[in-house]
Parts: structure tokens; C-alpha cells; sequence
């Protein structure tokens, strides 16, 4: 079966506003031809150059890993530091598989959507993908992944369960953007939320706590950006699951990353510290701030 990826550069409007647009596409050209040779060395065809990114099909999912994996090894070991960032590039990608139909060199499917939707969910460093891979790779990979749960991507109806490709050894207790390895949690967990300079403590192995401009909500917010059930805030076999159910979506800024996980009715693990910014992204004006802490 055919698997589809799309590999991004995280942060690239950042570095367009920093380097200068003749320099930030110098850039962008390097890296998306770095991109295309390394999938192609992995038996991939690049069928898009996207300006940040690279869209590639390959002939089965378990090059598509491969190539993935090689990608975010290489930028690890060999980072390259634009002149003025002072960060490294970093990447993030979704590979999908599944039925692929090409119309005029180009390429279409569900497993496309997918495949860009894992990408777009990803954070920094990660490799999203779906039941679907690990049904078709080979189980010398399969270890690798690690299962993040059922998760809705936006414009499905069902949900997909999701993975992360765990390319990194020893890295067992990431902060990462999507959730934390599968090993066993602490036995009592709480999670601290902070508004406004007000700071409330839950017990999230309780009933969850929901979040809106309900008078109702555990954590009400009066702002018309924010909806009368904004998002929910569970407890999933362990894990702290945030779901945004709102009109105009959840932005997650996990730790001190600038990028954030954008929800619009999808969800996403809470882990470590970081903010929440509601029914519109955190430089908008008044932005509803709510900061999280799991302890």
C-alpha cells in the first residue's frame, strides 16, 4: 500500500519576518532539496515542493518511516542555524497510508488529508501517523511508535488513532507538543490553571473540568472569542487529554515553544507547562491567556 508524508519546517513565517524574504526562500530551497534527496535515497517520489515543505508518496509505509526517521536524525545531529534566528530548524511530518489516485503529476486521497492534517498536529521534532502504518510496517518498526489514542483530525468524522514515531533513543520522558511516552504516569496527578494572575488546582483524576463563558464552566472566561463550552479538560487512562469543542478553535503553547498546536475540535495531550490561548492565537489583542502546569 502506497504512504503518503508531508514534511514541514516549523517556524517558517518566523524566519520570513527575521531573515527577509530574498533570504528566508534561499533558505527554504536549500532545505526542501535536502528534503526531496533524502526521500528519494528512501525510494520516495516527491510530488510538491511547498514552499516549506515537501509533499512525497512512497511505495510502502515502511520507507516512508525510514526516510522520516533519517530526516529528523540528521537535522539532530547536523542542525542548521539561519544567521540572525539563533534556533535551529526543526521539523515536523505526517505520513499516512492508504489508497493514492495522481491526476496530472499530482496526487489525491484520504490519505493525503491525512498525512497533512498529522503534519499540521505535530509539533516540533515529531513524526505523526495513524493505525493504518503500523498496520503495514514491518514489526522490527513497530516498537517505535507509540500510541497516542483515538484523536479526531479536522475535516473527519471519525476518529483515527494516532502514533508517534519515537525516533529518538533514550528519550523516554519528552516534552513534547503531542503528549509523553507510554511508560506508566504518576499515581495522583493534578493540573493547575492560571487566569488572570488566579491560580486553581484540580484533581484530574476527578470528573473533568471544562473551560468557556458558561457561568458553568469549572474555569469560566467572559470574552466573546471564547464559546459557552469552550473545551474540556479529562483524564484518559492516565493521560490529560484537552479537547477543544469551540467555534473559533484553541491554541496550546506547550514549555517556551513559539509554535503552537492549533485545535479546532481535535484534542491533544497536556503535558509540562505551558498556555492556552482561546478562540484566537496569543498575539491578538487581549488575548484569553489561561497557563497550565501539570504536577
Amino acid at each position: 500500500m502506497p504512504a503518503v508524508v508531508f514534511a514541514d519546517i516549523v517556524g517558517s513565517t518566523g524566519l520570513f519576518e527575521k531573515l527577509g524574504d530574498t533570504s528566508a526562500s534561499q533558505l527554504m530551497n536549500q532545505l526542501t532539496g535536502v528534503l526531496g534527496r533524502v526521500f528519494e535515497q528512501h525510494n520516495g517520489r516527491v510530488v510538491k515542493l511547498l514552499g516549506d515543505g515537501v509533499f512525497a508518496v512512497f511505495p510502502n509505509a515502511g520507507d516512508a518511516i525510514a526516510a522520516c526517521v533519517s530526516l529528523q536524525a540528521r537535522f539532530k545531529a547536523e542542525p542548521v542555524i539561519p544567521a540572525g534566528s539563533g534556533r535551529p530548524i526543526q521539523m515536523q511530518m505526517g505520513v499516512e497510508s492508504g489508497e493514492v489516485v495522481e491526476i496530472e503529476g499530482d496526487c489525491f486521497g484520504d490519505a493525503v488529508n491525512s498525512a497533512a492534517r498529522l503534519a499540521d498536529l505535530a509539533g516540533a521534532d515529531q513524526i505523526l501517523t495513524t493505525q493504518n502504518v503500523w498496520n503495514e510496517i514491518l514489526s522490527a518498526q513497530r516498537p517505535s511508535l507509540r500510541s497516542l489514542g483515538p484523536m479526531h483530525l479536522r475535516g473527519k468524522a471519525l476518529a483515527t488513532h494516532i502514533y508517534r514515531v519515537e525516533w529518538q533513543t533514550n528519550h523516554h520522558m519528552d516534552t513534547t507538543a503531542m503528549g509523553v511516552s507510554m511508560y506508566a504516569p504518576a499515581k495522583h496527578q493534578t493540573l493547575a490553571l492560571t487566569l488572570a494572575g488566579r491560580t486553581q488546582v484540580f484533581d484530574i483524576a476527578g470528573a473533568g473540568i471544562t473551560i468557556g463563558r458558561s457561568t458553568e464552566a469549572k474555569l469560566p472566561i467572559l470574552d466573546p472569542r471564547v464559546s459557552r463550552v469552550h473545551a474540556t479538560i479529562t483524564n484518559r487512562a492516565g493521560q490529560i487529554v484537552l479537547t477543544d469543542t469551540s467555534s473559533f478553535g484553541t491554541w496550546v503553547y506547550f514549555a517556551n515553544q513559539i509554535e503552537a498546536v492549533t485545535l479546532r475540535r481535535t484534542e491533544c495531550f497536556l503535558v509540562g507547562f505551558g498556555q492556552l490561548s482561546l478562540g484566537c492565537e496569543i498575539g491578538a489583542d487581549k488575548a484569553p491567556m489561561v497557563s497550565f502546569e501539570v504536577g
